[in-house]
């Protein structure tokens, strides 16, 4: 457990916004099951969301995270898994997908705001997420939350290195910053790698790319099922 007799150096909490701020893959999981019952006549679902995933893998060093990404990887998939046969008129309803995906309402995840507020003054609170710069920012201005953040960082990826730069653009030392997120292999293990401390606040759905096999132990990290269990271990 994290208590502020163990990090009396923090200065910096940082929260993801996706899946922990506010609800994303949900919406993405209704997107492909849109995508996959408009190609159905060509191949099965699961053949269809293997192809998409496979895909979006292989296009993330080149689009980054995020919905445009995520569009133009359905597109490929619906060429490919057709043979270039696919019509235009089913290319412009993945486009209207992704724009729907784009102006899905703002859903704030329960605790989220109290424990901001409970939070705020006390710490330098960020956003540390991944994404579309625009959209990121974006919802972030929806979701009424942006005024309870001292910066936002949209970052590329999440890997050790990302993390270090956050840091020194923020002037401090891993051992005065903490992380939460719904994500271990993004918001937790490069964290704790570089020497920071983390907090995983599980979502019940995760995207397959962020998944790991093995289970978190360190001496800098803890799990909560709500967000609110987290002030109650740093205040």
């Amino acid at each position: 457990m994290l208590h502020k007799s163990k990090i009396p150096n923090l200065k910096v909490i940082a929260f993801d916004a996706d899946d922990t701020l506010f609800v994303n893959e949900p919406y993405f999981q209704e997107t492909e099951h849109k995508f996959c019952a408009l190609m159905e006549d060509y191949l099965s679902h699961q053949g269809i969301s293997q192809e998409l995933f496979k895909i979006e893998i292989a296009n993330l060093p080149l689009y980054g995270y995020g919905i445009k990404g995520y569009i133009l990887s359905m597109i490929e998939a619906a060429m490919n898994i057709s043979n270039n046969t696919i019509p235009i008129e089913v290319i412009q309803k993945i486009i209207q997908y992704g724009k729907e995906l784009l102006e899905k309402p703002i859903e704030l995840l329960d605790g989220i705001e109290e424990t901001l507020q409970t939070l705020h003054g006390k710490y330098k609170l960020v956003v540390a997420t991944k994404g579309d710069l625009k959209d990121q920012h974006s919802k972030l201005h929806r979701s009424g939350l942006g005024h309870y953040f001292h910066h936002i960082e949209v970052m590329s990826d999440k890997q050790e290195i990302d993390y270090e730069k956050l840091l020194g653009r923020l002037e401090i030392h891993p051992n005065e910053f903490l992380m939460i997120g719904n994500s271990l292999k993004s918001d937790v293990l490069p964290v704790l790698g570089i020497g920071g401390y983390a907090v995983h606040i599980p979502f019940h759905t995760t995207w397959e790319h962020e998944k790991i096999n093995h289970k978190v132990e360190h001496e800098h990290f803890s799990s909560f099922e709500k967000i609110t269990e987290v002030v109650h271990n740093l205040i």
